[in-house]
């Protein structure tokens, strides 16, 4: 983690692609959400009728952009962040010229990750707790499987599937199931995310007290902000991570940032 935030404090624009894309997400949720409440296309799923044809469409297409705007500024983050560990100084627009000059696997990627994440949750809603119990596994599966399918897609000249067999045959050769350093980098910012919270509610109790609607208000959104840059954080670091990952498993080396010893622990070949 703290590799990863050399790398961040050094090109903190890193920030701006998933803050992007966070927006982008959000801006996609309303635009499917506002349409299906207003017509009431979604009251029927809660009388517990099986979806018609014609939502299972609407979800496909919304998986399908949701994966694309997250891929995207992902692959822009991963871009940039690859440039700063080659030992170059990259911008917001670097990164964002190499997600578009990759437009098109990085769609098929998302069609690929929809298709999958719609079969999923059709086995959550039809074979109840132990289908939810066996898609959470799958998408486990999947999430680790492709952990480096976007590092790959920003390096090399091919497709979406195979850099899901190229992630996924590195995965295998070199970690097993584990993955060290993104696993630390979750857990450390769960800590963060309690942390927070808990200073959080007891500001807000505190300032509680005064009785000022004014300073409680404003005490919410500074609360509210402080998550959400952390969360910024958060994906940053991973992103960086991964970039980093990619680059030691192909070449050995990743950057000064990232000494050979650090990452080496990351690799663990399964026997």
């Amino acid at each position: 983690m703290k590799a990863s935030g050399t790398v961040l404090r050094q090109d903190k624009e890193l920030l701006v692609f998933p803050l992007c894309s966070a927006i982008a997400a959000m801006a996609i949720s309303a635009t499917f959400a506002i349409p299906l409440l207003a017509s009431g296309a979604l009251d029927s799923l809660g009388e517990g009728q099986q979806p018609s044809a014609a939502l299972a469409v609407v979800a496909f297409l919304f998986y399908l952009t949701q994966y694309f705007v997250v891929f995207f500024f992902n692959a822009a983050l991963v871009g940039a962040a690859s440039i700063r560990l080659e030992g170059g100084d990259p911008t917001v627009a670097d990164g964002l010229r190499i997600a578009r000059s990759r437009v098109v696997p990085i769609l098929g990627y998302a069609a690929i990750a929809a298709t999958i994440g719609l079969i999923l949750r059709l086995i959550e809603e039809r074979a109840g707790f132990i289908g939810r119990w066996i898609a959470g596994l799958l998408g486990i599966a999947f999430t680790f499987a492709t952990f480096l399918t976007v590092p790959i897609l920003v390096s090399r000249d091919v497709g979406p599937i195979d850099a899901i067999k190229e992630s996924a045959s590195l995965l295998k050769k070199t970690w097993g199931e584990n993955i060290i350093g993104n696993g630390g980098i979750g857990l450390a910012f769960v800590l963060f995310y309690m942390v927070l919270g808990a200073l959080g509610l007891l500001v807000v109790y505190v300032v509680a007290q005064t009785g000022s609607a004014a300073l409680i208000v404003a005490t919410l959104a500074i609360c509210v902000l402080a998550f959400i840059l952390l969360a910024l954080i958060h994906s940053a670091l991973q992103g960086v991570y991964a970039a980093a990952l990619y680059r030691y498993a192909t070449a050995s080396n990743a950057g000064t940032a990232f000494p050979d010893a650090l990452l080496s622990e990351a690799f663990r070949t399964r026997k």
